[in-house]
Parts: structure tokens; sequence; C-alpha cells
């Protein structure tokens, strides 16, 4: 029963439901991407792993054992969010002695290697951080804990594309090095898309795709050209949406392509054009 086991969780906030019986495993060692839009209900399914909030119903489970309110296993476990749960008047370093307290596993040499690498002066009070560099804060104690499920809620919020790219590339250093279950909730999905090794997509509360990239990415492709030269080809085809422009068309078509035909541009979709295309309001295949 190793793994991250989310059973049947469902959540209500007024008159909002946010999550309607979600049940998804997380296994070890892999790299998630948790997409959804805003609202989809992906803070509150990271929150309800690691016992933030409470679930309505259903369970969440680590290696077989209750998350809730069972520090030991919690401690297992570690989100980055886009809150800042230290003291404001507490610097950066201070900070990091801290998290070795609660996270004894914490590599505070690690830390300040990468607030050099990052330009992050440690001797600063986390109030005086801005935006940017309060993400870097919580990225590198993020990444520098050493448990076996990190959870990452926007975790670029705020940066540059310098240090989006740096930090892509630190988290692949040492997602091989040292191996662990990563879960990255992110809008930035193009970004995101050559890392991620798993796709889990949350619409309006529910689980609507959780597989592979690779096997996701292989199921669908786009279609191009004159209206006419369009509508003939998909006839009877399973389409999940379409667009047109003038006298083009293009549609995203679930299948295996026809290469050979004529006066048409086929093409893999790429993931971010996926996601939109299976989250949006009209989203869902037609014959």
């Amino acid at each position: 029963m190793n793994g991250l086991k989310v059973v049947n969780v469902s959540k209500r906030f007024g008159d909002v439901q946010a999550l309607k019986n979600v049940s998804i495993d997380f296994n070890e060692n892999k790299i998630y991407g948790l997409l959804g839009r805003n609202g989809a209900g992906k803070s509150t399914l990271l929150n309800i792993i690691t016992g933030k909030i409470f679930a309505d119903e259903g369970s969440v489970s680590l290696d077989g054992e209750c998350i809730p309110e069972n520090d030991r296993v919690l401690s297992k476990l570690f989100m980055m969010g886009e809150r800042n749960y230290y003291p404001a008047g507490m610097t950066v370093v201070d900070a990091f002695r801290w998290t070795k307290e609660f996270y004894p596993g914490f590599d505070a040499e690690r830390a300040f290697r990468l607030s050099k690498d990052f330009g992050l002066n440690i001797k600063s009070k986390i109030k005086s951080l801005s935006t940017g560099y309060s993400s870097i804060f919580r990225l590198i104690t993020a990444l520098c804990v050493n448990v076996p499920y990190v959870l990452l809620d926007e975790p670029v919020l705020g940066l540059d594309a310098n240090h989006r790219d740096l930090f892509y590339r630190i988290l692949i250093e040492q997602y091989a090095e040292n191996p662990a279950t990563f879960i990255i909730s992110t809008h930035l999905i193009e970004e995101v898309s050559g890392i991620i090794e798993e796709v889990v997509i949350i619409r309006e509360g529910e689980i609507i795709r959780n597989e592979s990239r690779e096997s996701l990415l292989s199921k669908y492709y786009c279609v191009s050209g004159r209206i006419s030269d369009v509508d003939g080809y998909i006839a009877g085809k399973r389409v999940l949406a379409s667009e047109t422009l003038g006298g083009l068309k293009t549609a995203y078509v679930e299948g295996v392509p026809d290469i050979n035909s004529p006066n048409l541009e086929i093409s893999k979709m790429d993931l971010q054009k996926l996601f939109i295309q299976l989250t949006n309001s009209q989203g869902g295949i037609t014959e």
C-alpha cells in the first residue's frame, strides 16, 4: 500500500462544491503536474492532502496510514503554498534553522548554496522580501527538506524567466540525485510540460485525466486546412473541439491520424493546447 492515496474525497465551501468524489494515487518517485483552471480545486486538494483543511467525505493516506492529525505521517510531506507561515520578522537564515528543527533531513548547507544561486540575501527579514524572492525562499525550503513527498502550489509565482529556468533545472537535478514524489500545481503548463511525467487534470472539482504525459498526448492530434477539407476529414471521428478563422479550420481529434490526407496539415498537440481544449466550458468529445 505504498504511495499517497486519495479516496472519494469531497469538499464544499458554502454553496461551492470544491471537490467532488476525487480518487487518485500519487506513486513514489514521480513528478506530477496537477493542472486546472482557477477555482478548479487544485489548492483545496493539496491542502486536504497535507492536513491543512479537512475533507467533508473520503480519506487520504500515505503508505497505508491515515494522514489527518498524524504528525509522524505528515513529517513525510512538505507543501510549498502561496502563503508564508513563518513569522514576518524572522530572517531567512533563522527560518532555515527552524525548518531543520521540524524536518531533521533539511539540508541547510544546500539551502545556503541555493540562496546564493538565486541571489537571495539570507540576512533579509521575510517580511521585506518581494513577491518573487518570497517565492524563492519558499522554493529553496521545499527543495531542501528531503522528504518523500513535496507539493508545490504555484511555485514560480512572481519569478522572472531566468529564475524560473533555474528552478526547473535545480528540480531535475534534485530529482535525479535524490528521487522523491513532486506534485506541481501550476498555470505555466508549457514550461513544465517537459518536466512532468504524470498529468492530472482537474475541472470543476473532478479529475478528468490522470495518466502519463506521453500516453495522454499520443491520444490527440490537430488537423488544419480549408473548412470543407477539415469537415470531410473529421466526419465520423471523435472531435474534442474545433476553431475557424476566415476560410480555415483547425480540429482537435482523438485517435490515430490518417497521414495520407492531401490538402491538410496534421500535427501533434502540445500539453497546453490540449489542456485548454479539455477544460474549456464547451469541452467534450463529439462524433
